[in-house]
C-alpha cells in the first residue's frame, strides 16, 4: 500500500479553545498572540508524543534503582518557524522542546500571482541524516509556503519522514499538494477549513496570521 500523508486533528479541549479566540475577529492583537503561543505548545505536545526518540537507562531514586525512559540527547531535534508568523507558533513549542536547534526561514507570498519566494534562509547547507525537524506554519492554505520549505529541507538531507508539521488551519489544497509529493509526511492541525477565497486566504480561517501577531 503507497504511503498516505497523515493528518491529525486533536481533540483536546484546548486545542480548540485556543482555536476559537484566534478566530475571533474582536481578539486584539495581545491575546491573539497568546493563542498562537498556546496552540505551538498544545500541537506540538501532540506531534512528539510518539515521535520523540528515547533511550532505556537505570536511575537510583532515594529508596532503590530503577528502569528509566529518557529523551535521547544524541539525535539532534530541529524547529523550523516559517516567517514571520510561524514566530508565534514557536514560542509554544519551545515551551516543549527547549533543547531543540531554531532555523529561521521567511517566505513571502506575491498576493497577485500566489507565488513564493524566500527573503531569509538560516538552513545549514546539510542536515545529518538521523535529524527530527517540526515546522511551524500557522496556516497551509494554496500549499506554496510549506511546499517550498520542504524542498529546501529535502534538499539540505532532511528525510521527510522525520518532519512533523504543526499548523492552526489547514486548507484541503495544501494538504492535497503535500501528499502529491511528500506522501510520507505527518502534519498536526488545529482543524481542516473548508477551503480558499478567490484571493487564496482560507475560509473561514483566521484572516492575516503575521498582521494579526504583530499589530500590522
Amino acid at each position: 500500500m503507497a504511503p498516505q500523508l497523515r493528518v491529525y486533528v486533536p481533540p483536546h479541549p484546548l486545542i480548540k479553545h485556543w482555536l476559537a479566540v484566534a478566530r475571533d475577529r474582536n481578539t486584539p492583537s495581545a491575546l491573539f498572540r497568546s493563542a498562537i503561543t498556546e496552540l505551538g505548545r498544545w500541537l506540538t505536545y501532540e506531534a512528539i508524543r510518539d515521535w520523540l526518540p528515547t533511550v532505556e537507562a537505570t536511575v537510583q531514586t532515594p529508596l532503590t534503582e530503577c528502569a528509566a525512559t529518557f529523551v535521547n540527547p544524541e539525535i539532534p531535534l530541529v524547529v523550523v518557524p516559517i516567517l514571520r508568523a510561524g514566530l508565534g507558533l514557536l514560542e509554544g513549542a519551545q515551551t516543549v522542546l527547549p533543547l531543540a536547534s531554531i532555523y529561521h526561514l521567511g517566505m513571502v507570498r506575491d498576493e497577485e500571482t500566489l507565488q513564493v519566494s524566500s527573503y531569509l534562509n538560516k538552513l545549514p547547507e546539510q542536515f545529518p541524516p538521523e535529524v527530527r525537524v517540526l515546522i511551524c506554519e500557522p496556516m497551509l492554505a494554496t500549499g506554496g509556503t510549506i511546499m517550498a520549505a520542504m524542498a529546501e529541507l529535502t534538499g539540505r538531507g532532511v528525510d521527510p519522514a522525520s518532519v512533523r508539521i504543526i499548523t492552526v488551519v489547514a486548507a484541503p489544497q495544501a494538504l492535497q499538494s503535500l501528499n502529491s509529493s511528500y506522501p510520507t509526511l505527518t502534519a498536526y492541525s488545529a482543524i481542516i477549513d473548508e477551503g480558499l477565497n478567490s484571493q487564496g486566504f482560507i475560509v473561514p480561517g483566521l484572516g492575516d496570521a503575521g498582521d494579526r501577531l504583530f499589530g500590522t
